[in-house]
């Protein structure tokens, strides 16, 4: 069984200490590749660094909502070349997020809308986060990105309604630790509906560690408890679900340029 983390932060400095463990321990437990995700300039960079070093992680370049107030002409240009590098396989994490507002809202906007252009320009796809920002998330991806490509909601966290019209754009929805909570309610609904062929895999480490080890640093090798959860969920086999989300995960990154020359 191979299973694929689509969002994973290995650059956080909680890794510091032990992160070649770490990525041992994913390998090991069955999760055959890792896409690292940009969310400052600090980050893409180091997200490139570890594509170049392992070759079954790849990287994302983007700016977070909360860094869109140092998105200027200039960032903007290093993360189109930064883009250029081989391994880096989307432009994200970028989005909304209305909850911590550490940026303005309207400069929320105007940086994701920036960045929607440039996938556009490169022909990537995109991760977008999106936190209590459904209704400008979903207006500004019809409005800037519709028929430009596929993309991912990562650590979907959003309503019936807002799942439908990602699904109608072509994305991908992500799920991670949040489903294994006690108070997911809401999240089960969304996902009974969902067809397996849009469902992706996600840690989102160090963050949102999953039950049973909620409340510890996440890390990759804790995926197969999320997955073990949407197979129950979903009512099929972890195997025939490891199987889907890893072939969905190779569709909207891209990875089978990469992945057939390699062993899983």
């Amino acid at each position: 069984m191979l299973l694929i983390d689509t969002h994973a932060h290995l650059d956080s400095s909680r890794f510091n200490k032990d992160r070649a463990e770490v990525i041992k321990n994913a390998r090991d437990t069955g999760v055959s590749y890792i896409v690292n995700i940009g969310a400052d300039l600090r980050s893409n960079r180091y997200s490139v660094k570890l594509a170049r070093e392992y070759p079954f992680i790849f990287a994302t370049v983007g700016i977070h909502p909360h860094d869109a107030i140092g998105l200027d002409a200039n960032v903007l240009a290093e993360l189109e070349k930064l883009a250029g590098e081989e391994k880096v396989v989307a432009i994200g994490e970028i989005g909304l997020d209305y909850y911590y507002d550490h940026s303005p809202r309207d400069i929320q906007r105007a940086a994701f809308i920036d960045q929607l252009v440039l996938a556009k320009k490169l022909n990537l796809p995109i991760v977008v986060h999106s936190r209590e920002a459904e209704e400008d998330t979903m207006n500004i991806l019809k409005e800037h990105y519709a028929g430009a490509g596929t993309g991912i909601l990562h650590c979907f966290s959003g309503s019936l309604a807002m799942s439908r019209e990602a699904l109608d754009l072509g994305f991908y929805l992500a799920f991670g630790g949040v489903v294994t909570f006690k108070n997911a309610g809401g999240l089960l609904e969304v996902l009974r509906e969902i067809p397996l062929d849009r469902i992706l895999l996600e840690t989102d480490c160090p963050y949102l560690t999953p039950v049973p080890h909620r409340g510890k640093r996440n890390e990759p090798a804790y995926l197969p408890y999320v997955a073990e959860k949407i197979a129950e969920i979903k009512g099929v086999a972890i195997e025939e679900l490891a199987e889907i989300t890893t072939a969905n995960a190779i569709r909207v990154y891209n990875l089978g340029k990469f992945t057939d020359n390699q062993e899983a």
